[in-house]
């Protein structure tokens, strides 16, 4: 009797001892989680700024947004329910991204455009007063060369974020 007593006292104890160790790594679990959710806030939120100011810096932190994600999907999950969207980017944000590059591309075009307006008219005016001599007909002539060649720099880079911006709208 005193052994079935002991056995049952050894079942009790033993049994009460597996639900405290459940327990505590349960909360140990959720305080992880808490502090990995905390963690990630914190490391995206720099992101949300400098992605609202450039445009090109979503193609650095989407992919690295990406990776997190596919290594914390339950701590992206929460944040995904918190915030109402996908975080840290939704859609939205990359496709506005995307809509604010093509305005500021189109901005860039008509100022450049203005400005070597003018550069050439004065270069023009420089040629005309020297009796369209071959340094004024020279000038003209350096004047379109660079507004070809930064057009052609500047065009490159819009088409290469644009791209860019639009496979991650892809993907």
């Amino acid at each position: 009797m005193v052994l079935l007593s002991a056995l049952v006292v050894a079942v009790a104890i033993a049994w009460a001892g597996w639900h405290v160790a459940a327990e505590v790594r349960a909360a140990h679990d959720r305080s992880s989680t808490s502090e990995r959710v905390a963690t990630l806030l914190t490391l995206f939120t720099p992101a949300l700024t400098v992605t609202e100011q450039d445009p090109r810096a979503f193609l650095v932190w989407q992919p690295i947004a990406k990776a997190a994600r596919q290594l914390f999907p339950a701590e992206f999950a929460a944040l995904d329910r918190a915030t109402g969207a996908t975080f840290p980017f939704p859609i939205q944000r990359i496709e506005a991204a995307h809509a604010q590059w093509t305005a500021d591309w189109l901005a860039w075009e008509q100022a450049h455009d203005i400005e070597y307006k003018l550069k050439a008219a004065v270069a023009a005016h420089g040629a005309e007063g020297e009796g369209a001599s071959g340094i004024g007909r020279a000038q003209m002539d350096a004047v379109e060369r660079e507004k070809l060649d930064r057009y052609q720099r500047r065009y490159a880079e819009y088409v290469r974020t644009a791209k860019a911006l639009q496979a991650l709208l892809g993907s």
